[in-house]
């Protein structure tokens, strides 16, 4: 496994984040733990998960097989750095939330702290994450519960997920108004189908220093070969992948992605992981793995070297928006 520092911060994480999402509803919790051990057993320290993950009437759930797993012993929590995240309405899924059980306010970060803390059977979360924007809550009120956090040991970092580049901006310029150390990540959807981060979320935090995790950096299967598994009667297209095939146009581009691919020996799945750790600024793309099978693939990513002429390629079929703020501005 190879590492690399968190943004500006000093903590080192390994270049690939092990993303829990699928522990509780996709994997059962004998199968997730095998998965942690063979994460941490290859070299990954990067865990993220969040509070909502579970879903449905089981929100939470997630959290509580990841502190099943560190009760276990072994040295295992202290191996991980581990992230989760704040902001979901944590009551069954059609249930209104009672007021303050949701978004940003210091009364619900504190609450949702202390929930989380209890579930993943651990006395501090090493990088605590907004789930989202609240355009609610001032980030002098959330750096104030932040702080107060920090400063009994519960959380060590902040970082944001789904931010736009203003909202980094606003939120970093206002920590340091205050004295703080602000956000020292983002996690974002980025991947080769889907470079709209350039434009303002890339940017913003290499200025700030932010670490950048991608999300769903198989764009939800769309980059993982999925013509040809469709095509070999392998396991049926759904969700944002099914839907986006639908389109004629991107259908012909996911074509000449597997083609493309195809014609030098590699897996398209391993390629896309592979792409994302050219990217500067990126930490480590989130793999989630459903199987022990499909964490050792995304592992071969780490050692997979593109060529300028494949990355070429690449740009060629999946082209981004171009340097910010010439793409939109000229």
């Amino acid at each position: 496994m190879k590492y690399t520092q968190l943004g500006r911060t000093g903590l080192k994480v390994s270049r690939l984040t092990l993303g829990t999402m699928n522990f509780g509803p996709q994997t059962d919790e004998a199968d997730s733990h095998a998965i942690m051990d063979a994460a941490l057993n290859a070299g990954i320290n990067f865990f993220d998960t969040a509070n909502v993950y579970g879903w449905g009437e089981n929100k939470g759930r997630t959290e509580e097989i990841i502190g099943n797993w560190f009760a276990r012993g072994g040295g295992r929590r202290d191996k991980v750095v581990l992230a989760t995240k704040v902001y979901a309405n944590m009551a069954a899924d059609g249930a209104p939330p009672w007021p303050n059980h949701d978004l940003l306010s210091a009364v619900n970060i504190r609450r949702s702290v202390e929930a989380s803390l209890r579930r993943l059977q651990t006395d501090h979360i090493d990088v605590y994450q907004f789930h989202h924007i609240d355009r609610n809550t001032p980030f002098e009120e959330i750096w104030q519960a932040i702080d107060v956090l920090v400063r009994q040991g519960k959380i060590l970092y902040a970082g944001s997920s789904n931010f736009p580049g203003y909202k980094i901006a606003q939120a970093n310029e206002t920590a340091r108004r205050l004295g703080g150390y602000g956000l020292v990540s983002e996690q974002c959807l980025y991947n080769l189908a889907e470079r709209r981060a350039e434009m303002e979320v890339l940017p913003a935090a290499r200025e700030y220093g932010l670490g950048v995790i991608p999300w769903s950096p198989l764009h939800g299967g769309l980059l993982g070969g999925v013509l040809k598994k469709e095509a070999d009667g392998g396991r049926r297209t759904e969700g944002r992948a099914a839907e986006a095939l639908a389109d004629g146009a991107v259908r012909a581009r996911i074509q000449a992605y597997e083609d493309l691919l195809d014609k030098h020996g590699l897996a398209p799945g391993e390629v896309a992981l592979a792409w994302l750790l050219t990217r500067p600024g990126v930490t480590g793309p989130i793999v989630g793995p459903r199987t022990a099978e499909q964490l050792t693939s995304a592992l071969r990513a780490v050692d997979l070297d593109l060529t300028a002429e494949l990355r070429a390629s690449l740009d060629d079929i999946f082209p981004g928006p171009g340097p910010s703020p010439e793409a939109f501005a000229w």
